[in-house]
């Protein structure tokens, strides 16, 4: 492969197989499952003791559904996750229970969640009996969390629940000796980008900011520039192909309009452009079949022929054969004297008189007969060969006539010699003169920045919208001066759309710009921006597994309702629905006999 040429890996996932639980899961305490609910991703494991079962969770896959290529009529039902393979075929018929990041399609939630105890091999009868940690949107709304619990609870039965924010799990894994210190957290994910304010341990929910950019508007916003960049290729410019641009070939800027006169330069430009490869055939268009090719092909194309109305006269004599079967039966209604029956059913067949069933009885029945006449003569002519259909070879005495033709015409040859002037000799090649890969590449240049730029800049996109830097800087505003310092000490990177190269340097660069002169700050990048939530989530199940204040059970779910939330560090803050007082109706005749009572009184003294 040249420089800086990179083809498409279109990956495809492999369905997950359905693991065993193994004997951690089964020992006399049960073991906590952790499921990581993402907008892009479910990430799904056990909360095991002691040694790590893996290097990743058990179980990883998109967070989509899609009914099955049989229709709505087909044996197959709906394909979740992995199981659907490349998505862009079925792109359009994709559905997620999520909008933004919140659940609220309950029915595909169910359906994500059977896959995940399916294959993670959870063999409880009847329900999960494994205590459950959940991750939630930020300031999740409690009908959201009402219709989760009520899911958990009602369908899979499970002893108890808790729930968390993602970002906060993956801030406590990566600190862990240190879980009551404050900080800024910015976490950036597939549907929105949230900075959380933490302070001793706990999210400041009346600071929180959310910005409704994530990784996929970056690629859908990649997948508008290379279209109109490359409309030959625009069936091509896929959004699956995009994520990949954006995940191994984007990168951040840390001075965005400086990187922009970089690119402008010819020699930085061939330095850096990636040539992203688009499949394409190559054999060229000239080339034609050898007559045995065509003939092959002829062939197989009159075999499929045949075989599909083969198929069709089976399908409607099949049909035919059961109308005529029904018909018979109502005439058996007739001979046997069974007349309300025999009515009834000339109504539902829409006939009048038992002469006109007589009469279809016997058009259909020569219908039938005739159908399998042509199938058996279907079947006899099927070894048909095209070759059959060509010209029987002409006689020799066909032939002579012909033959002194073209030897007369030989007599001219001497005059078209190929030495002859203004003949041109014939092409009998052809000569490729060209680099047909080239012209299916895609040339990656200021893409790759001003693709996941618009978290910095939601403008590029006509976002009304504040990037992280002027987000930060708001939250920053609103605390004294000797919290802001303890803040930006420690400014936490995480969530999958932080992943890109130069993310660090240019959170830096921003802070170094906002804050005064010569003052501190650090910014640290999550270990493993992806799989971090599902690590601290495993991390708090395992430390927290015998705390009741951190658990929501069955009873307090029927007491207290699903919105009901146990706050713990990792939690978003519970805020109970407040309804508002309404007067008695007792306390209303109260007041309304008094106000009669004092009406008269003062009617008697005017007396």
């Amino acid at each position: 492969m040249a420089a800086n040429v990179f083809p498409f890996r279109d990956a495809r996932a492999a369905p997950d197989p359905v693991l065993e639980a193994g004997p951690v899961a089964h020992g006399p305490l049960p073991v906590p499952l952790v499921l990581d609910n993402g907008s892009f991703q479910v990430r799904a494991g056990w909360a095991c003791p002691g040694q790590d079962p893996g290097p990743e969770p058990r179980l990883q896959f998109r967070a989509v559904c899609a009914r099955g290529r049989g229709g709505a009529r087909g044996a197959s039902g709906p394909q979740v996750g992995n199981a659907l393979g490349s998505l862009e075929p079925l792109r359009w018929m994709l559905r997620s229970p999520f909008d933004r990041n919140v659940p609220v399609n309950l029915e595909l939630q169910e359906l994500l969640l059977d896959y995940s105890f399916q294959h993670l091999g959870v063999s409880s009868q009847g329900c999960v009996d494994h205590p459950i940690v959940l991750t939630e949107a930020v300031c999740n709304p409690l009908y959201s969390r009402q219709m989760m619990s009520e899911l958990l609870f009602e369908c899979y039965g499970i002893p108890k629940v808790a729930y968390g924010i993602d970002s906060l799990f993956s801030f406590y894994h990566n600190k862990p000796k240190n879980s009551m210190c404050s900080g800024l957290i910015i976490s950036s994910g597939y549907q929105c980008t949230h900075v959380l304010p933490i302070l001793e341990g706990r999210l400041d929910a009346k600071n929180c900011k959310r910005i409704n950019l994530g990784g996929s508007q970056a690629a859908g916003y990649l997948q508008r520039l290379l279209q109109l960049k490359y409309p030959g290729h625009l069936a091509a410019i896929t959004l699956s192909r995009m994520e990949e641009i954006l995940h191994e070939h984007s990168y951040i800027a840390e001075d965005y309009v400086e990187e922009l006169h970089k690119w402008r330069c010819p020699d930085y430009y061939e330095n850096n452009v990636h040539k992203m490869q688009l499949p394409f055939s190559s054999k060229l268009l000239g080339s034609t079949l050898t007559s045995e090719e065509k003939q092959e092909r002829r062939q197989q194309q009159l075999r499929r022929l045949q075989e599909l109305n083969a198929r069709r006269r089976e399908e409607k004599l099949q049909l035919d054969q059961e109308r005529l079967d029904r018909l018979l039966y109502v005439q058996e209604l007739l001979e046997d004297g069974q007349m309300d029956q025999f009515h009834k059913a000339l109504i539902e067949l829409n006939m009048d008189s038992p002469e006109e069933l007589q009469s279809y009885i016997q058009k259909l029945s020569l219908a039938v007969e005739q159908a399998k006449q042509k199938i058996l003569q279907a079947e006899v002519n099927l070894e048909v060969d095209v070759v059959d259909s060509k010209p029987e070879t002409p006689d020799l005495e066909q032939l002579e006539p012909s033959l002194e033709d073209v030897e007369s015409m030989n007599d001219f040859d001497p005059l078209f010699s190929e030495e002859t002037p203004g003949v041109e000799k014939p092409v009998t090649t052809v000569q490729p003169v060209f680099n047909l890969a080239a012209y299916h590449q895609l040339f990656v240049g200021t893409e790759r920045i001003r693709a996941p730029e618009i978290i910095f800049q939601p403008s590029l996109i006509g976002e009304e919208q504040a990037g992280i830097a002027e987000t930060l800087q708001y939250i920053l505003d609103r605390y004294p001066k000797d919290v802001q310092e303890m803040l930006v000490q420690n400014v936490f990177l995480t969530g999958g759309n932080t992943m890109y190269p130069g993310m660090k340097a240019r959170m830096e660069k921003e802070l170094l710009e906002m804050r005064p002169f010569q003052s501190s700050f650090q910014v640290q990048l999550a270990s493993n921006p992806v799989l971090d939530a599902w690590y601290g989530a495993r991390d708090w199940a395992l430390n927290h597994l015998d705390d009741n204040e951190v658990w929501i059970t069955r009873k307090e779910y029927e007491e207290k309702g699903g919105e009901y939330l146990k706050e713990h560090c990792a939690s978003n803050i519970y805020v109970p629905i407040r309804l508002p007082k309404q007067a008695s109706r007792s306390s209303d005749a109260q007041a309304s006999s008094k106000g009669s009572a004092a009406g008269g009184g003062g009617a008697g003294e005017q007396a």
